[in-house]
């Protein structure tokens, strides 16, 4: 195992809801990092953010381990959850919450409600 996926499972372990983005979550770099980070932000999940931009051995490594292109990558509980669409549908349809949920990670069930009202119609 690299040291790149050395460092990309012990983040994915040691952390309950990670983030691999362009950026940070303060500075996202692109569009799709920049959505994901601010509704976890917005819906008050503690998080780490890598940024993938500062690392290249990452940026590939991450794409490696879970076997998935693009980034930003959401991981909850070392268990990778999918990119920037599919976590906007899950945040829409309410499976993030359940996920959230099932995994005891504490976020705000009035802020999730309000990005879907937001989202309705």
């Amino acid at each position: 195992m690299s040291n790149a996926q050395e460092t990309i499972k012990n983040d994915v372990t040691n952390n309950d809801v990670v983030l691999f983005m362009k950026g940070t979550a303060q500075m996202p770099q692109c569009g799709f990092s920049s959505r994901v980070a601010g509704v976890l932000t917005y819906m008050g999940i503690d998080f780490k953010d890598v940024n993938v931009l500062a690392d290249d051995e990452i940026r590939q490594g991450i794409k490696d381990y879970s076997d998935w292109p693009t980034i930003p990558q959401l991981y909850v509980k070392g268990e990778f959850v999918g990119g920037a669409d599919i976590v906007t549908e899950m945040v829409l349809s309410g499976e993030l919450d359940t996920l959230l949920e099932e995994n005891a990670v504490a976020f705000n069930k009035e802020a999730a409600d309000k990005v879907r009202e937001a989202n309705q119609g």
